[in-house]
């Protein structure tokens, strides 16, 4: 079973077309922690534990 997340599904994200797909759910939240890095210059390390618990419940099996 594969994961997905899309970008465009977060709060205030509407206009990125980014997508992830990967065979575990990890695999998919280290792609979105590297495009909030690249596409949007956000630090990750600094995503509260609420931001990261919205995330993650946003990574769906596909």
């Amino acid at each position: 079973m594969a994961f997905t997340y899309r970008c465009r599904d977060y709060p205030g994200m509407e206009a990125c077309p980014a997508s992830f797909t990967a065979e575990n759910a990890d695999e998919v939240m280290k792609h979105v922690e590297l495009h909030a890095r690249e596409a949007h210059g956000e630090d990750p390390t600094q995503w509260s534990q609420e931001d990261r618990k919205q995330l993650q419940a946003m990574v769906v099996a596909s």
